[in-house]
């Protein structure tokens, strides 16, 4: 794992150091590293996001989409399976 350091102002170092001690993290690093993955998981949905708007309008989810659907996932199913 790479180290990187990191400057704070005494306000925003006291906020880290109380959520690490209120939500029960190891060290700030832990704290820092959760931050982190969050972000990038926000962006992964917003890029998601902004691909589905692209994508144009959507097949309606009537009964013809299920019953194809349902005919699909019959296909894939190994012989013997429960239906």
């Amino acid at each position: 794992m790479s180290t990187m350091n990191i400057s704070l102002p005494e306000h925003l170092k006291a906020f880290v150091d109380r959520e690490v001690a209120e939500r029960g993290y190891g060290t700030s690093s832990e704290y820092v590293r959760e931050l982190l993955r969050r972000e990038q998981e926000r962006r992964h949905l917003r890029e998601l996001l902004l691909a589905g708007a692209a994508s144009g309008p959507a097949r309606p989810a009537d009964g013809d989409y299920f019953d194809a659907l349902r005919a699909r996932a019959r296909k894939t199913l190994k012989p013997g399976t429960k239906r």
